[in-house]
């Protein structure tokens, strides 16, 4: 049974690869400031209380570079097609960006569920900008800070709101293991009656062929 998936997306530098070595718990991604740093797609598991899920982290997205920009986002948008959750991260020091909605508009297109985690809200520069996300127009905001673990369970909890707990995966992963080797043992059942009817109709065969 496949575990449930989360994307990580937004512009470059708002704090992506932070929030991704948090959540996995180790430094996986990379680290840089500089934009276009991470442009495939890198994957992990993360577990959480009774849940787990995979967790994707994607390339900054920045209109102005035009260099990687467009490999970066057919990776984003690859991430977002796999995703069941989407994690937008934006930079609550600096406000909406025009990369910022360059963001939300492919969010927007994609249907999928949408939590906006306003990142580096701990700095004071973060208090003038609050507000202004609630313009992107989703439902379930966050401030966090990933640098410093502030935010981090109350996204957990928001992010596996709607995910079955892995006790329920695994459940249903033995019971489909289960049916499919019942399967199995059936198509084996009929591959041998099938071969001792041919045997069977070898032997009378012969027996005939004998008294001739």
């Amino acid at each position: 049974m496949n575990l449930p998936t989360v994307a990580l997306v937004g512009r470059p530098n708002v704090g992506k690869s932070t929030l991704f070595n948090r959540l996995v718990g180790s430094k996986v991604s990379i680290i840089e400031d500089t934009p276009g740093v991470t442009r495939d797609r890198i994957y992990s598991e993360v577990t959480f209380n009774n849940y787990r899920f995979d967790l994707i982290d994607t390339g900054g997205i920045d209109v102005s570079q035009e260099l990687f920009n467009d490999e970066i986002k057919i990776q984003a948008e690859i991430a977002i097609e796999e995703a069941d959750v989407v994690i937008f991260i934006v930079d609550g020091k600096e406000g909406i960006t025009a990369n910022d909605k360059v963001v939300r508009d492919m969010l927007r297109k994609s249907g999928k569920r949408v939590i906006v985690a306003i990142n580096k809200t701990d700095s004071k520069e973060s208090r003038d900008h609050l507000y202004d996300f609630y313009e992107l127009g989703f439902d379930d905001y966050i401030l966090i800070s990933a640098e410093h673990n502030i935010g981090i369970y109350e996204l957990l909890n928001s992010i596996t709101s709607d995910f079955p707990e892995y006790d329920e995966i695994e459940e249903q992963a033995n019971r489909l293991q289960s049916e499919a080797g019942r399967r199995c043992n059936q198509q084996i059942k009929e591959v041998n009656k099938y071969h001792e009817g041919y045997i069977q109709g070898v032997e009378d065969l012969l027996k005939v062929i004998r008294r001739r």
